[in-house]
């Protein structure tokens, strides 16, 4: 059994993100003062922490501990434990002892790339990509005013659900009755809320789930009420994730179209039909390509793809065959995410942490290079737990064209509204003598769907008391 003893402190959260890194899920035994993993190596570590500030891992008679500027406790404690088990395994990892959601916050604290590998032992490639994105991240942000709110509208339903997915959306093969009654709910929501809405908005998101999962007249519907409720000036950013092809339709473009609308998501995933159909998707990437080109036929310039390196079913060189695919494309954003273990999806976490091997590390540099090389710039970027290889996910664009909701959301610096069965709201509060960190505070809705739908007026009312509008 692998277990590390926590003392002088109680940072059970840091220990365990450090633990997750090298042996897998990790359990606390907070009574034992001590993180455990059962099936781990017979190895026992002690993680202390002084009064002076200073971390130490002990290894048996040996101490790790970093010698140089400390950083705060939470951080020290990290770093010492990344250290001995770096040490101990004779691994490295990508972002080194960075565990956090969001590298980039991090970044936006040193004075240069180098500071991120020597402070955390970030690989240089990741140290750079943070660093660059950060200023990016940064440049998205500072145009959006302190005191605006973005909105997020959130439909939890999809054509069918997909093996890495855990998303709280409902495969509508088993529940189409539901549609029409959710939209309708989504409707009474955004009606209750925005007459209480007196803030600029910067930013709307439809997304879910897969918003065009609607017959058209229902989409259009959602789409009347969200342009005759919220006052949506010519410099609010307004995207809808259309996401899978086999769900988009020519009618629901000219819905989209007659709004105004130009910013839209055209996910495949991968440009490989074969395994997009092993994963539950039900469409090929024949249909991905119609789909966009019709989608630009049409007038929309500003399209997201989505592909996920890692996905079982394929060969690690098929995410670059994939990038290289949209690069043909040419959409203005593209996003690289890595698959990760989600709680409740059906993929095993073996199935996604098994692909580990260098090749995928070493796939997701040269997508990379390929997209920058092709013009596109990393403008966002985040990490999740459980992610193949320790990597990440990060939004690319050409020019200026970023997601200004992606940046908004990811970076708890700006408030968000969200409309919808699952959705997260939040406010952020500038913190005095911080220019980047904020405090945040969250609202969550009921998840279920139909609970939501029979408690419409009881959320709203909720978000109303919590923006104190």
């Amino acid at each position: 059994m692998f277990e590390v003893i926590l003392k002088g402190h109680d940072k059970y959260y840091g220990v365990t993100d450090v633990v997750r890194l090298f042996f897998g899920v990790p359990e606390e035994r907070v009574e034992e003062r001590k993180v455990i993993v059962a099936d781990g190596p017979d190895i026992t570590l002690v993680n202390a922490l002084f009064e002076d500030g200073r971390s130490v891992t002990y290894f048996g008679d040996k101490g790790y501990e970093f010698k140089g500027e400390l950083l705060e406790p939470g951080r020290e404690i990290r770093r010492s434990l990344y250290m001995a088990l770096a040490d101990i395994t004779k691994k490295d990892m990508p972002w080194g002892c960075l565990t956090g959601i969001r590298p980039t916050l991090v970044a936006l604290e040193e004075k240069s790339a180098k500071d991120l590998e020597d402070k955390y032992f970030a690989r240089s490639d990741k140290a750079e990509l943070a660093y660059i994105t950060s200023r990016e991240e940064w440049k998205i942000l500072s145009s959006m005013p302190e005191e605006s709110l973005n909105i997020y509208v959130g439909i939890p339903f999809c054509p069918s659900r997909c093996e890495y997915c855990s998303f709280i959306s409902s495969d509508i093969s088993c529940h189409m009755d539901r549609l029409v009654n959710y939209e309708a709910a989504l409707e009474r929501e955004i009606e209750l809320i925005s007459k209480s809405i007196k803030r600029p908005i910067s930013s709307v998101y439809v997304g879910g789930g897969t918003p065009t999962v609607f017959e058209e007249r229902e989409f259009a519907a959602l789409l009347d009420s969200i342009y005759s409720n919220i006052r949506i000036t010519p410099e609010c950013e307004v995207t809808v994730e259309a996401g899978r092809p086999d769900t988009i339709t020519r009618g629901k473009l000219e819905a989209m179209r007659d709004h105004g609308i130009t910013r839209i998501c055209i996910n495949p995933q991968t440009m490989r039909t074969e395994t997009l159909l092993k994963l539950g998707r039900k469409h090929t990437a024949e249909d991905t390509i119609r789909i966009y080109n019709q989608a630009r036929e049409m007038g929309f310039d500003l399209i997201n793809m989505d592909l996920i390196a890692g996905l079982p079913y394929e060969d690690p060189e098929e995410h670059v065959r994939s990038t290289k695919k949209l690069i043909e494309l040419a959409p203005a954003n593209i996003t690289v995410h890595t698959l990760y273990k989600k709680r409740r999806a059906a993929m095993s976490r073996e199935k996604v942490m098994g692909n580990t091997e260098d090749s995928l590390d070493d796939c997701v540099k040269e997508s990379y290079r390929l997209l920058m090389e092709a013009g596109y710039h990393p403008y966002y970027m985040y990490r999740q737990k459980d992610t193949g290889h320790g990597l990440e996910n990060t939004g690319f664009a050409k020019g200026n064209t970023g997601n200004l909701y992606n940046v908004a959301m990811m970076s708890d610096a700006r408030d968000v509204l969200s409309f919808g069965a699952g959705g997260m709201s939040k406010r952020c509060f500038a913190q005095e003598g911080e220019a980047i960190k904020h405090r945040v505070e969250r609202c969550a809705t009921i998840k279920d769907a139909l609970t939501y739908m029979r408690r419409v007026d009881e959320m709203a009312e909720k978000k109303i008391e919590f923006f104190e509008m």
